[in-house]
Parts: C-alpha cells; structure tokens; sequence
C-alpha cells in the first residue's frame, strides 16, 4: 500500500519491448539504494516489481495490462517519473490509501496560474468520473491530492490545484494541456459502490 506521498523523481534510463510489455529502467540513487530484487515501487502511481537493482537504478516489467491502463507505454529515455516506496506499517500516513493500480489514465485539459500555484483540469471518462467528489481524494501520476472542483453532470472533468513544492518534486510540474496523466480513484468509493449494487 502507498500513500501517495512522492518520494523522488526518476529518470528513465532505458526502455525494452518484451514478450509481455516493457522493461523499464529507472535511475534514482535514493528511492533503490535499500531495494531488492521483488520489492514493491510505484511508477507514476503504478505499483510494480523490481526485477533488478544495482547502480543507482531499479528495473521494472510493466504487462500489458498495465500498459493499457496507464501512462507508462509513453514512457522513452529520459524522462521523468515519480516513485515512491510501499508505506512501512509503523510508518506515518500522510496522504491517503493508494492502491497503486491505476484505474485509467485523464488528460491535462487546461492549466490556470494563481500565484505560484497551477490550478489543473484534468478530463476522464464517465465511468471513472462517477468516483470523483469534490474535496474527495485522487491520486494523479501517483500524487495524492484534493479534488477542488468537479463538472455538472454529464461533464466528466475535475480540478485540482497544484502547490509549488509539488510542482517542484513531482512529475505534475512538467504536464502540459494534452498530456496523458494516470488516475487510480479512491478505492472507498469503488467499494461503496460494489456493496450497494443489489
């Protein structure tokens, strides 16, 4: 489990086609100097598994599955990713339960300055925005943040507003209007939803 709590930005060092997906390499001295071979890291809010540590980097297999759901099939060398380690079970909880399974991916609609703030629109699919609440939890590029707006019905879009120390460390500072952003939606609400069908 993750909280979406961005410990570092990585860079990706090399990208490989396999015969189930892609092999990413990541570089980031801090996030791997104690991993080890099957430990957890979420990429871009993707949890996945190392299958190699050493030098500074950590190599991950993204499936197909994962690759349909998510930003990472976009992904080419030298581009930047956020990461983050499972939570450790004494540890704090500062943002709140991320899966790691991304649900979809949204797009960067529109982006506004106010301040040294960005307020960001982000657009999805229906069936992902009936999960959105304003003042609710997303997670977005594995980011835990706060919905600030959500669209009337049918509308299926939501805002949140980006602080500069976010902007900074996390790979939000770079989206642009276009970009494709992963989005996994807060998992109460799935469950809720699952329970009240009859």
């Amino acid at each position: 489990m993750f909280t979406g709590i961005v410990a570092a930005m990585g860079t990706v060092g090399d990208v490989a086609e396999t015969a189930t997906g892609r092999r990413l390499r990541i570089e980031e001295r801090t996030v791997v100097a104690d991993m080890k071979i099957g430990d957890s890291v979420a990429i871009n809010g993707v949890c996945l598994t190392a299958v190699d540590v050493g030098g500074g980097a950590v190599t991950v297999e993204v499936v197909q599955e994962s690759l349909a759901r998510s930003n990472l099939g976009s992904l080419v060398a030298g581009a930047r990713v956020d990461m983050e380690r499972p939570m450790a079970a004494d540890g704090r909880f500062d943002g709140h339960i991320v899966q790691g399974h991304v649900d979809g991916v949204g797009t960067v609609d529109a982006t506004e300055s106010e301040g040294e703030a960005i307020r960001m629109r982000i657009g999805l699919s229906s069936d992902l925005a009936r999960y959105v609440v304003e003042k609710g939890s997303v997670t977005v590029d594995g980011v835990s943040l706060t919905v600030t707006a959500v669209g009337a019905e049918p509308s299926t879009w939501f805002e949140i507003v980006l602080i500069p120390h976010t902007l900074e460390v996390t790979v939000l500072g770079r989206r642009s209007v276009g970009d494709l952003v992963n989005l996994e939606m807060d998992v109460l609400a799935k469950y809720v939803e699952r329970l009240m069908k009859p």
